[in-house]
């Protein structure tokens, strides 16, 4: 073993398993000098709850070649050399391929994870078993320029209220940048078109209930200073950062679960590597029972049903998709009014 080099001990389902760190004083948050041996310990004091939100599910790992100020690549697949305790299932993209896509079943798998120069996890939202039907509708709720964190708060509870009208429980978290993230649990009854057009009928929804706070504009301008509500993100291989997983900023935030009658005073930037395990420890997961009672979107659907026969269909998907059936021209606004 190289003399840089740690071997940690981490426990787990199926007893203790050791993980060798390789360069452990790297240091991956410059300002803070946040090591990838300190990011390993992260991931091991807040295991239970990262594994708990992030696995059993496809998922992508964002890797740095050095810190996050180096470059950086998506990981799908298990590379070469990947422990037996980390698995893969086989997912079908948009382009209708298969391949095969990492899920973390334990929490040593997180820290061989961090070990491959991982600080981003980006799960899907749908288990590894059923990777064609999501269990849970996710919302991202962006900050346009000219709006800021504070923003996003009224809207969130709004989007909250109008989902418990459609049946659903609503559960959010911080980014770990500017907006927030809106998740319902669902029951895996339907395929992720389905979902994303329900996506779309909360988010037209809540769009005529605060028309000057919140948009659907796919085209950034079109927006204006309002909150962008990203219902592609509800698309088949588009992922969000996970519940507690850190983000690649100066300040090294994470992704933090939050109860919503904190939600008012949150600041995003308090939630880090340094604090959130304190925080977890003195507070609990915020999501420890989300999946407890899914709900369905049938409601919701019934309100995409109804926008239809409004003239309301679909919305552009991104421009890395294939076509799709009735969706708009992908042309932006400005250049589609250029005289010919």
């Amino acid at each position: 073993m190289s003399a840089d080099a740690v071997v940690l001990r981490v426990a787990g389902p199926h007893g203790s398993r050791e993980v060798r760190l390789s360069s452990p004083s790297r240091v991956l948050w410059p300002k803070p000098g946040i090591t990838k041996l300190d990011l390993a310990h992260y991931v091991i004091v807040v295991g239970e709850a990262f594994v708990r939100a992030n696995g059993d599910r496809p998922l992508s790992l964002q890797r740095f070649s050095g810190g996050i100020d180096g470059e950086q690549f998506f990981s799908k697949n298990p590379p070469k050399g990947a422990p037996d305790y980390v698995r893969s299932v086989p997912v079908v993209y948009p382009s209708g391929r298969t391949h095969p896509q990492l899920v973390i079943d334990e929490v040593a798998a997180a820290v061989w994870a961090v070990q491959m120069n991982t600080i981003v996890f980006h799960p899907w939202p749908s288990r590894a078993e059923l990777s064609d039907n999501p269990d849970e509708l996710r919302i991202d709720l962006d900050p346009q320029p000219g709006t800021d964190f504070a923003d996003t708060v009224p809207v969130a509870i709004e989007l909250k209220n109008l989902l418990a009208e459609a049946g659903l429980t609503a559960f959010v978290k911080t980014s770990g940048n500017r907006g927030l993230h809106v998740f319902a649990p669902i029951k895996p009854s339907r395929e992720f078109l389905d979902v994303r057009h329900a996506v779309i009928a909360a988010a037209r929804e809540l769009e005529r209930r605060m028309p000057t706070r919140v948009t659907t504009n796919w085209w950034k301008e079109e927006r204006g200073e309002r909150i962008f509500i990203d219902y592609n993100q509800a698309n088949r291989d588009r992922t969000m950062a996970g519940a507690y997983s850190p983000r690649p900023l100066p300040h090294a935030p994470v992704s933090c679960p939050l109860e919503w009658s904190e939600l008012a005073k949150a600041d995003p930037r308090a939630f880090t590597i340094l604090t959130v395990p304190d925080r977890l420890h003195d507070q609990g997961d915020p999501w420890a029972t989300m999946h407890e009672q899914p709900g369905t979107i049938d409601t919701l659907h019934s309100w995409w049903e109804r926008d239809l026969e409004a003239g309301l269909g679909e919305l552009p998907f991104p421009p890395d998709f294939p076509k799709m059936p009735g969706e708009p021209p992908r042309v932006q606004p400005s250049r589609a009014r250029r005289p010919e």
